[in-house]
């Protein structure tokens, strides 16, 4: 079964990673952004190894993402992200074909221990499975 595991992030976690801190987020060091790169490689490395991973992408920064919706009027409406007041949304993902929910749970176990600056705040791990062309998952 094909699965999609989405790692979710905010403007503020990529401006950090940009060396930006706030309030929130501590200004990631490039000791620290190499050390995560090297995590999630050795990640993509092993599933691939594995045959389970078919694709994985990080993803630009939200200020990057539009909605666009179609307005009452029919024309398009475009506005900033999916979630344009908290601006978060999918850091990245992966598309993993896994055995088991059990499997790709345990990967995004994995996923969620990725190496962060002390005091940066965690973010979920979604597991969505995906359905064949049959409308079954």
């Amino acid at each position: 079964m094909k699965y999609l595991v989405m790692v979710q992030g905010t403007q503020a976690d990529y401006e950090a990673m940009q060396g930006e801190a706030s309030t929130d987020f501590p200004a990631w060091s490039e000791e620290e952004l190499q050390t995560m790169f090297a995590y999630m490689g050795a990640i993509n490395d092993d599933l691939s190894e594995s045959g389970e991973l078919v694709d994985a992408q990080g993803l630009a920064e939200p200020a990057q993402t539009r909605s666009v919706t179609l307005g009452d009027d029919g024309k398009a409406v475009i506005t900033d992200g999916p979630y344009s007041e908290t601006k978060e949304l999918l850091a990245g993902y992966w598309v993993l074909e896994c055995e088991s929910l059990e499997r790709v749970t345990a990967i995004a176990d994995r996923v969620s221990r990725c190496p962060q600056p002390v005091g940066a705040p965690a973010h979920p791990v979604v597991i969505r499975p995906i359905m064949d062309g049959s409308g079954d998952i």
